[in-house]
């Protein structure tokens, strides 16, 4: 093999530890009350300074500020050059107290020495995952549940943060080790005994790369039905109400339960719909889970079993991106109690969704959809993250994950975004 055609960069031999070489290890933690320049000096005393220390390696760092106190943990080892550690333990414990001293009498906090030599442990099966604990508050019972859920199915906690303190408060849990399916169910029950929402995401960079979402609007991204309320102006509210409740519980066809309800609209004055669109009332968190998304560059839009005469303007003053509802047939200014063009019911609404991420050339799996009714169920199955928003039960345990908050912001947690990320964003 001529000198050119050899590997770019390939490794020199005397410079990989043999096969059976551990390096000795140990554990740095650091603990006090935060200041600027505490890291900078820790890592500072570690580095070689030509006085005969003996070098090492950075292996893993991890650092936290828990109301100005500040853990940082590192993990050093000893270098590896032919083959075998330059350093032996006893030397490198020696070596990384006097670093201690240095750095508490430097900067007033204290850093424990500890060994971390011996056999990595085994890695640990399953891919690892979000668990994201949220409430108005977070009982401790919920999180102790979540904890012992975690570790009934062989899983570990590897770390813990707070996404957000206001609205709702919300901690994400990177879990290792756990089966996606026994992991969501053993924390579903959790949920259901301590009332706490707990949503589970895969880690990886998909979780942070979504770039559509897709919003219900009755009962989720306003309050109450659009329907029930037009009823109430014809005086067919119990009705009304009964039919809805029905079909957004899966007991009726939506289509069907859809045309019955809009027949008793008709004879009412197309003004209705101006009255009832200027009372629609935002569910919290509305305006701020859209105008952040939209800041990170998020294609937002609405799909509705409602009607556009309602959701047109809606999406106009929310600047979304686009809107699918149905259409009230409207003639010489009144109802006439039927719908004009196409039906969007469940399947049309999962149809509506594939459409809008086409035209914006998004994968589907890289989509977001939130609801809380049968009819929503197609749409959420087909995005790549469902969410059910203060759903029926059975949506819910159907969705891939479930939101029983009353702030619509709480799914940029449940996307990984914490308060501040928020802040910057809106």
């Amino acid at each position: 093999m001529r000198h050119d055609d050899r590997v770019p960069h390939e490794p020199t031999p005397d410079l990989l530890p043999a096969p059976d070489a551990i390096a000795p290890r140990a554990l740095l933690t650091v603990t006090g009350a935060d200041r600027p320049g505490v890291t900078a000096r820790l890592f500072a005393a570690l580095a070689p300074r030509g006085d005969g220390r003996p070098p090492v390696e950075v292996l893993d760092v991890e650092q936290v500020v828990v109301h100005g106190h500040l853990v940082l943990g590192v993990v050093v080892g000893a270098l590896v050059t032919g083959g075998r550690p330059v350093t032996g333990e006893a030397e490198l414990l020696d070596h990384l107290r006097s670093v201690a001293d240095d750095v508490e009498g430097a900067v007033g906090v204290r850093v424990a020495v500890e060994s971390a030599s011996g056999p990595d442990a085994p890695a640990a099966g399953g891919r690892p995952h979000h668990v994201i604990v949220l409430g108005r508050p977070v009982p401790p019972e919920a999180v102790a549940g979540a904890a012992q859920a975690v570790t009934g199915v062989g899983g570990n906690i590897d770390a813990i943060r707070r996404l957000s303190d206001v609205p709702v408060t919300s901690f994400e849990l990177t879990v290792s080790g756990a089966e996606a399916t026994a992991l969501r169910a053993a924390l579903a029950s959790v949920a259901a005994e301590t009332g706490a929402d707990i949503a589970v995401e895969q880690v990886g960079i998909a979780r942070r790369s979504k770039r559509l979402i897709v919003l219900d609007v009755d009962s989720t991204l306003v309050r109450g039905e659009v329907i029930d309320e037009l009823a109430a102006r014809a005086g067919r509210a119990a009705e009304v109400a009964r039919l809805t409740a029905a079909a957004m519980n899966g007991e009726l066809d939506f289509a069907e339960s859809l045309r019955a309800r809009v027949a008793v609209l008709a004879g009412l004055p197309e003004t209705v719909l101006d009255e009832v669109r200027e009372h629609l009332v935002l569910t919290p968190g509305a305006r701020t889970l859209i105008r952040t998304l939209q800041r990170l560059g998020f294609r937002c839009g609405i799909v509705s079993g409602g009607f556009t005469q309602i959701t047109g303007p809606l999406a106009e003053s929310l600047g979304l991106d686009f809107a699918a509802a149905n259409t009230l047939e409207v003639r010489d200014g009144r109802l006439t109690g039927g719908l004009v063009g196409e039906i969007v019911d469940r399947p049309g609404k999962a149809r509506a969704l594939v459409r809008f991420a086409e035209q914006y050339g998004i994968p589907l799996d890289q989509t977001v959809a939130v609801g809380d009714g049968a009819n929503d169920l197609d749409m959420l199955s087909t995005a790549g993250l469902g969410i059910a928003f203060n759903a029926k039960p059975f949506v819910r345990e159907q969705a891939h994950t479930a939101l029983n908050q009353p702030h619509l912001d709480a799914v940029l947690q449940v996307l990984g975004f914490t308060r501040d990320e928020v802040l910057d964003a809106v």
